[in-house]
């Protein structure tokens, strides 16, 4: 079969078991297998396909149906425009997180802050955005897990950015005694323990470790909240994606505190409470 052939075949496959957004993910499988991009694909649709091709085409496509993210497949995911390796080891990076580092773009180049610390970096998407548009930057990028600390690696050096990023294994603050930064920014795992087995098949094929918040989905904000503050500067920002539905438990934990002030809210592109900003209360 050619190029247009297999992946109409392909995209029905993916619908008649129900695979959400068969059409451009057929397409994507494609791009992975002849390690080309989109143009080239829309270009070349006549093109025959090799029985190696079109064999590993298909297996990739079985995946997809078997609850496999495509992102597991291709090991690529966009962010902030740019390019980042994953794969089983870390969260896929979602397009929410892009509120998120937006904010903290915007934030850090109000006070000038060059210290950033990005707690539970996972594929290092969040540190590695902001190590690519805040070039005077230095970035800490923390995680618990070795794998993933590898993974972000590999990205900050795929991005041109392996000088700005620093990175350090270790539980939350545990290995950073005596730092303190402009900016902390954090995604950290938030869904509550029960839930997990309610997600979808293919969010539950990513790490446990970078989706469970405990029971009640906080364990994270409760210790990052209450710790945090030693890490900050003068003046300095904390800055927390969360659950659609935290917002509010979240602020109450930001308040029990008392230590930080101004605290706010942004809203994702889909109007859910998504990220909290908060700092350090001067008056203390």
């Amino acid at each position: 079969m050619n190029i247009n052939e297999t992946i109409k075949k392909g995209m029905i496959d993916l619908k008649i078991n129900g695979i959400s957004e068969p059409s451009l993910k057929a397409r994507l499988i494609m791009q992975y297998i002849l390690n080309e991009p989109r143009q080239y694909v829309l270009v070349h649709d006549d093109q025959i396909l090799t029985l190696r091709q079109e064999v590993n085409y298909f297996k990739a496509i079985k995946k997809l149906i078997s609850g496999i993210p495509i992102q597991h497949i291709t090991h690529m995911q966009e962010f902030m425009k740019l390019n980042f390796y994953v794969d089983e080891d870390v969260l896929i990076p979602r397009p929410d997180t892009e509120i998120l580092v937006e904010e903290v773009v915007k934030i850090a180049k109000r006070i000038n802050a060059k210290k950033i610390l990005d707690m539970c970096t996972g594929s290092g998407a969040i540190a590695v955005s902001l190590a690519k548009y805040l070039e005077d930057s230095q970035i800490t990028a923390v995680d618990i897990s070795s794998k993933a600390l590898n993974i972000a690696k590999k990205n900050a050096i795929n991005n041109s950015v392996q000088n700005q990023v620093t990175f350090v294994n270790s539980n939350l603050f545990e290995n950073l005694a005596g730092q303190k930064y402009d900016i902390i920014v954090s995604n950290p795992p938030y869904i509550k323990k029960d839930e997990i087995k309610l997600l979808n098949k293919e969010v539950q094929r990513e790490p446990i470790i970078a989706l469970d918040g405990g029971i009640d989905g906080l364990d994270f904000y409760r210790k990052i909240i209450e710790q945090g503050y030693q890490y900050l500067k003068y003046n300095g920002y904390l800055c927390l994606e969360i659950g659609y539905d935290q917002k509010i438990d979240v602020i109450e934990l930001i308040e029990n505190s008392e230590k930080y002030g101004d605290t706010y809210s942004k809203k994702d592109l889909y109007g859910n409470d998504r990220v909290i900003v908060t700092k350090i209360d001067t008056a203390l």
